[in-house]
Parts: structure tokens; C-alpha cells; sequence
């Protein structure tokens, strides 16, 4: 086990590929993501290195950073493939972990864990998100360290292979209700003209979708802290240098929903080993509630991944209730902090739950 700063690590970009090509990761965990993330930020980042004899079958990039929180309170963390600057994360990796050759992913987090823990004893918290929920109940085990859950989302997805297996249209997998919602809003849109998908044929083209879906995202999401990243001109920087570099091989996917000449949905999609990631999309804010371009656009964008045979397409984490209409469960997300025993951070602990129980009694109260 070895850890050296990334900025040095001549041979981490040939290493990263050989051992991704040895290992099973969704995007995030690809260099895809993640060398373009040292590119573009290019964090303090350190390399975990795990190896057996001279292979290596473990990597892992971990930045240190102080965490200042309630005005008072500093807090120094590790993190897993993210730098801690609020806004340079707001690109928000899933599928957090490890990077591990398939058949030795617990052996290399239990090797990465006590290295930190073990050789790195100055931190009060690794923080790691967004990751599986079981990965990270795994973590917990392996450190002994008290796990506090700072956010959890579902995901959802379609499992396009099955689809092509079962045979049929992917409508006739939902409710009958999403259908019918479906097929009205289509005949709708189909008095405008021919609704269609369509792509861009050039890089230029593809982030001008990029940037025709950022005042619907705002409109949308809002242009406030921890609401639309169209806000933050870091997030903006990162996903249109991403969108230069990948688009031409594939790696990203803008797809525009349109109704005649209209565009009435856009959506950017990463796309990795044949696996479609749902990242964003903009979508018309339409007063006739009968129309709902966003149910419509996703439902014949699976129906085309499907048709080009793709593997998965994955809505990523999220309880919006669009995702758990047109997709099925497929795991949990959290963001987790693996906490040492230090009094700041129990006595941080004790006044959020005596905080979080007045707000559950005063909200009782209320009801009654």
C-alpha cells in the first residue's frame, strides 16, 4: 500500500485505464470523470495504491481539506474524489469507491480504509458520497468508526437488456397510468409536427444543447446555493470542457426532444461500457398539465438506447417521482462521514439530534 501526491504520479493516467480495464466502474469511477476532474480543478488529490506482489489492483484519490460548520466548529476531513470546495463538488460524483480489480473490491477498500485510518491519524472525518448504501455500511464495519448519514437518495433505472430479452415496447412495462400519460401528452405534441429525438452533429452543437437546457435547469431549480449548477460558473466550466473532449468518442450524449420545429426537452447524458447516466436536463415548463415533455423524452430515449443496444439506463439518485414511474429500484445512495472519536464531533452529534427532535415534537404539535 503506497500513497503519493497525483500532481507527481507520472504513470497514473496508463494505471488508471489498465486497472479500469481489469475492473468493473460506472463512469464516475472511469477516467473518463475522473482525469478529466484532475484536469479541470486539479485538487490536492493523493493516490491510494494498492498492489498484490507487483500488480496492481487498487487506486483511489483522496484530498484533505478543513471543514468549517456552525461559525465555530473546524473539522478536517479526507475525501474520496472530491476536494471539499463547495462549489467545485457541486458536479456531485455517485457511485462512489474504490477503483478495484473485479473479485478484490472488498480487499482494497479494507487495505485503502486502514491505511487511512492507521497512517493518516490527523483527520477527524472521511467523508464519502455519494456511494452505495451497503458499501458504505461496509466501511463503517471495516474502520469501527461512528457513521453519520448526511444524505440518501434511491435510484432508479431500466434494465434495457431485459427489455430486449422480454420483447415488446418499453410502454407496455409501465403503469397504465404513466402510459396513458405518455401516449396523450405524444399525440399532443404530435399536432405541432413530427416528435422526434434529435442530436447534435458537431461538437458546437452539442454545447449549444448544453447551454439552451441551462434556463430551463434554472428555471426549474433555481439559481441559489445548492440549487441549479447553471448557477455556478465552476460546475458550467467542467461539463462543457467534458462535453468538448468526450462527445467526439462517445462518451457524452445531448439529446433534444422535438415536437416540429419546437424543442421542447433536452438531456445530457454520460454514457460508459454501453450504460446510459441520466445527469440533467432541461425541460419546457408547460401550463397545460396534460403535456409533460420530460415523461415523454425519457420514454423514447430508453425505447432508442434500447433499439442501439445499450445496457442500462440509470436516472441515478433521486425520489423524483418521474424516476420511480418509468424506472425500478436498483439500490440506495448516501453520503456518509466516518467519524474518530473526538469530543467536537460527539458534542456536534448530541446537539443535532436534541435539534432534530425539537423540530419532530414541534412539528407533532403542530399536527395535533
Amino acid at each position: 500500500m503506497t500513497r503519493e501526491p497525483a500532481a507527481s504520479s507520472e504513470d497514473l493516467r496508463d494505471d488508471w485505464l489498465d486497472l479500469e480495464g481489469r475492473a468493473s466502474p460506472t463512469v464516475f469511477l472511469s477516467w473518463q470523470w475522473l482525469g478529466h476532474w484532475l484536469h479541470v480543478y486539479q485538487p490536492r488529490a493523493s493516490v491510494l495504491r494498492v498492489t498484490q506482489g507487483e500488480r496492481l489492483i487498487g487506486l483511489g484519490l483522496v484530498v484533505e481539506t478543513d471543514e468549517r460548520r456552525h461559525g465555530v466548529m473546524k473539522s478536517r476531513c479526507l475525501r474520496l474524489h472530491q476536494t471539499g470546495h463547495k462549489l467545485l463538488d457541486q458536479i456531485w460524483i455517485e457511485y462512489n469507491g474504490f477503483l478495484a480489480e473485479r473479485g478484490q473490491e472488498e480487499v482494497v477498500a479494507e487495505a485503502c480504509l486502514r491505511y487511512l485510518c492507521n497512517s493518516m491519524p490527523d483527520w477527524d472525518e472521511f467523508i464519502i458520497g455519494a456511494i452505495d448504501a451497503e458499501e458504505a455500511e461496509r466501511y463503517a464495519r471495516i474502520t469501527g468508526l461512528h457513521k453519520h448519514l448526511r444524505w440518501e437518495a434511491p435510484c432508479f433505472g431500466v434494465d434495457l437488456d431485459h427489455l430486449r430479452r422480454a420483447g415488446g415496447r418499453y410502454l407496455d412495462t409501465l403503469s397504465r397510468n404513466t402510459r396513458h400519460q405518455i401516449n396523450r401528452c405524444h399525440r399532443l405534441y404530435q399536432q405541432q409536427g413530427e416528435v422526434r429525438l434529435l442530436r447534435p452533429d458537431s461538437i458546437e452543437g452539442a454545447l449549444a444543447v448544453f447551454d439552451r437546457i441551462g434556463p430551463r435547469h434554472l428555471e426549474r431549480w433555481g439559481g441559489g446555493p445548492d440549487q441549479s449548477g447553471f448557477a455556478n460558473p465552476d460546475f458550467v466550466r467542467f461539463h462543457r470542457e467534458l462535453i468538448r473532449f468526450q462527445w467526439p468518442d462517445g462518451g457524452v450524449d445531448l439529446v433534444s426532444l422535438m415536437a416540429g420545429d419546437e424543442e421542447i426537452a433536452s438531456f445530457y447524458n454520460l454514457v460508459y461500457n454501453q450504460v446510459v447516466y441520466f445527469y440533467l436536463g432541461g425541460i419546457e415548463a408547460e401550463t397545460d398539465n396534460r403535456l409533460k415533455p420530460g415523461l415523454l423524452g425519457h420514454s423514447l430515449c430508453i425505447e432508442d438506447y434500447r433499439h442501439h443496444g445499450f445496457h442500462y439506463y440509470d436516472f441515478m439518485g433521486g425520489d423524483e417521482r418521474y424516476k420511480s414511474n418509468l424506472g425500478n429500484l436498483h439500490r440506495n445512495l448516501v453520503q456518509v462521514s466516518l467519524q474518530r472519536a473526538r469530543f467536537k464531533l460527539k458534542l456536534e452529534d448530541v446537539a443535532r439530534r436534541a435539534r432534530n427532535r425539537w423540530i419532530r415534537e414541534a412539528g407533532d404539535g403542530y399536527e395535533r
